[in-house]
């Protein structure tokens, strides 16, 4: 099948990669030209773990193709899928914009029979709004004969940052949202050889279905971290009390780690969305402002407990592992990390930060007086307490032998719980997670 995919952010790319591996001929459209050409070289314009390899692999086998011209390849395709950003406005309304520019486009340029399947995150609506426009173009340009031969699909994407690849390949599900049985069809034999549920509804259905998701697993981190709160109050560790729910099929273990709340470019976008959607609809979705609340909140409570530890900030050197949202990317967008450290500098604190693959995107929004460790042993010089604010396996790996060593005070503040079990007090470290004893 020829697939023509707009868009080569996290969905765009992994998905264009992903359809290539399935057989497909892919041409990937973008309007960025520095993009384009790095693509063309092979470059991943982003870290995500195995992409440069199926990047490059799936260039040589011809299955991808990268173009900033869709008037000059989209008359080849079977299918033209929109995977552009929809980023949230700042009243916490989704901007559509770039969604209704690309469809604009496809109607001028559009000459035959396909179908318009929309893989970016948008409010319900949005599907029967990009078919209106599609075929407005369509009818301007003078091919009224076609317009009603366009349909349009909704199939949003579930990757996780870190897992994107293996998410597309082994997905939990595959969400068809369509009118048209012709085109459920040909979307299914898109994913012919993913071995996956097919939930084929209506197209409103898998619209709501993707913003309902992201802002339930938003809701589990938010519920856990008050649960934290108050093991830290009583006395008990939140860690035990996650494997005890966890084991009850109705609850679940997943997303239910104690930290220092959610971000990245989906959870806090899509929360706020969805009460946006309630809200235009005139309904208040009290539950999501309490989620949002306790998320932001939870920063704060973790950088007071670094204080009344220390006592004032000012002049006090804090060693960082870890900038990006979570570990397994280089995206700081809503990162916790990058909040708390915005917050400590705001103290007076010196911060000195290391990230494997974040330092970069993070030197570009962070003060200029934060320092930039090259390794993580280096950031922990002379540190007045080291704080574990991402969740990269490498931090588990290292010798902390060595670490308590380059410490002025060996006390840990770990924002992620992720050392908890490392048993760190018998090196000498003064331990502090979130909720654990």
């Amino acid at each position: 099948m020829n697939l023509v995919i707009i868009g080569t952010g996290y969905v765009g790319l992994v998905s264009g990669l992903g359809y290539a591996r399935l057989g497909h001929r892919v041409v990937c459209v973008d309007r960025d030209v520095a993009k384009i050409a790095k693509l063309d070289f092979g470059e991943a314009p982003f870290f995500e773990p195995g992409l440069p390899e199926l990047l490059r692999e799936m260039q040589e086998a011809g299955r991808v193709v990268f173009t900033t011209d869709l008037a000059s390849v989209i008359n080849g395709a079977d299918v033209i899928m929109i995977a552009v950003g929809t980023p949230a406005k700042p009243n916490g309304t989704v901007d559509l914009s770039a969604v209704f520019d690309v469809a604009e486009e496809i109607g001028k340029n559009l000459e035959h029979e396909a179908v318009v399947i929309t893989k970016s995150t948008v409010p319900v609506g949005t599907n029967r709004k990009v078919l209106e426009i599609v075929r407005k173009a369509m009818t301007v340009a003078g091919r009224v004969d076609l317009v009603d031969l366009i349909t349009v699909a909704s199939v949003p994407e579930f990757l996780a940052e870190g897992t994107a690849l293996q998410d597309f390949m082994k997905p939990s599900r595959i969400v068809i949202g369509v009118d048209d049985a012709v085109a459920a069809t040909l979307i299914e034999r898109l994913h012919d050889g993913i071995s996956a549920p097919r939930v084929v509804t209506s197209i409103e259905n898998a619209e709501l279905g993707k913003y309902v998701a992201n802002a339930f697993l938003a809701t589990k981190i938010s519920f856990i971290n008050e649960i934290a709160n108050i093991a830290d109050l009583v006395g008990v560790d939140v860690t035990e009390i996650v494997r005890s729910i966890g084991l009850d099929p109705r609850i679940g273990s997943h997303f239910l780690r104690a930290g220092v709340g959610y971000g990245g470019s989906c959870f806090p976008k899509d929360v706020s969305a969805l009460q946006q959607i309630a809200g235009q609809n005139g309904y208040n979705f009290k539950l999501l402002s309490a989620v949002t609340e306790v998320n932001n909140r939870q920063r704060e409570i973790f950088v007071q407990r670094i204080e009344e530890r220390l006592g004032n900030l000012k002049g006090r050197t804090l060693a960082v592992w870890g900038l990006s949202y979570k570990g397994g990317t280089d995206d700081i967008r809503e990162s916790a990390a990058i909040d708390i450290v915005q917050r400590l500098f705001a103290r007076g604190a010196e911060v000195v930060a290391y990230d494997p693959v974040a330092m970069v995107a993070a030197q570009k929004v962070l003060p200029e007086n934060i320092e930039f460790a090259p390794t993580a042993v280096d950031a922990t010089e002379g540190a007045d307490a080291l704080l574990v604010l991402t969740d990269w396996p490498e931090f588990r790996e290292m010798s902390f032998e060595t670490v308590v060593t380059h410490m002025l005070t060996p006390l840990i503040f770990d924002g992620r719980n992720f050392l908890a079990d490392l048993h760190l007090k018998d090196l000498g470290f003064e331990y502090y997670g979130v909720g654990t004893r």
